[in-house]
């Protein structure tokens, strides 16, 4: 998602055939997109598609990725122009382990376009791209015709995701509607939400695919989600969102990503917690045992503020 605003660039400013490697399973985001000539994809290791790789004599290699993977790549094809970016670990560290925060304000998208500068490509300041194949479409008929907001009750990680009872209490004590999004490992969670529940809810946990999950964001009219891949979606489709950060912290430069427009999320997190962030991804559960940085979270008032 973060990587599309410069595939769009790249395309429309350098008029480049653009190839992009990702795993299978992100094949289904990238299809779509009309700025991709050709996708590959990897089950694990890079070498599986090296060979129909070397064969494309490319001219440049741009890599916003920049792990092991992408470094065998450069070893792999090592006359192709390299660009990449600087992913700040040693800052991210400091900010984990010391609570020292050198970290630039800038968002992780504007950290790639700096570290592509050198191809004269800018940012067009058009935000991102998610692109939903038209058959997407057919959920119309189980979403509610009047306004709802849509609320993603997992992460990747359980610390970075509301608990059972405050997404209860959200619903219980509102008069809107709602629709819960998630993924099948989120399924038992969604369960006991909806037994808890007092008041009709439609609950598609783990009954989608992701370019379904996405066309409801796109419906949607506002999106409760934590520091999620659904949080870049309903940015990319300029969504209110109601930004929930556990244990991740907006200053690794991955809040919601709006371009130029003259949106703002609505960021809740525990200010001053002595014990945040604790990790730059997530945990399967509270490492202090208390997970006040979830539970501690004022959600008294969701909704975003007028864009």
């Amino acid at each position: 998602m973060l990587t599309s605003p410069v595939v769009r660039c790249v395309k429309k400013q350098l008029g480049a055939e653009v190839h992009f490697l990702t795993k299978q399973s992100f094949q289904s985001i990238l299809a779509p997109n009309p700025y991709i000539d050709k996708v590959y994809t990897i089950q694990n290791r890079v070498g599986e598609v090296m060979p129909q790789l070397k064969k494309e004599r490319y001219d440049i290699i741009i890599d916003l990725h920049k792990n092991l993977r992408t470094f065998l790549i450069g070893i792999n094809l090592p006359f192709v122009k390299r660009y990449s970016f600087n992913k700040l670990n040693f800052k991210k560290w400091l900010l984990v382990n010391f609570k020292i925060n050198r970290l630039p304000k800038l968002h992780l998208v504007d950290r790639y376009f700096e570290g592509i500068k050198a191809l004269g490509v800018s940012n067009d300041g058009e935000g991102l791209d998610y692109f939903i194949n038209q058959e997407e479409s057919a959920l119309a008929d189980i979403l509610p015709e009047k306004e709802f907001t849509a609320i993603v009750i997992g992460a990747g990680y359980p610390t970075k995701a509301l608990m059972i009872p405050q997404i209860v209490s959200i619903i219980n004590n509102s008069s809107e509607q709602y629709i819960l999004l998630g993924g099948q490992a989120e399924r038992a969670k969604a369960v006991t939400i909806m037994k808890n529940l007092q008041r009709p809810v439609i609950d598609l946990v783990g009954q989608l695919t992701l370019s379904q999950s996405a066309y409801c964001i796109k419906r949607a009219t506002q999106v409760i989600t934590g520091d999620t891949g659904l949080m870049h979606i309903a940015a990319a489709f300029q969504k209110p969102i109601i930004s929930i950060w556990g244990n991740t912290v907006p200053e690794f430069g991955m809040y919601p990503y709006y371009g130029n427009e003259m949106k703002q999320a609505k960021l809740l997190q525990v200010p001053n917690l002595s014990c945040r962030p604790c990790s730059k991804i997530g945990y399967e559960q509270c490492p202090k045992g208390h997970f006040n940085c979830i539970k501690g979270i004022d959600l008294s008032n969701l909704r975003t503020d007028p864009a």
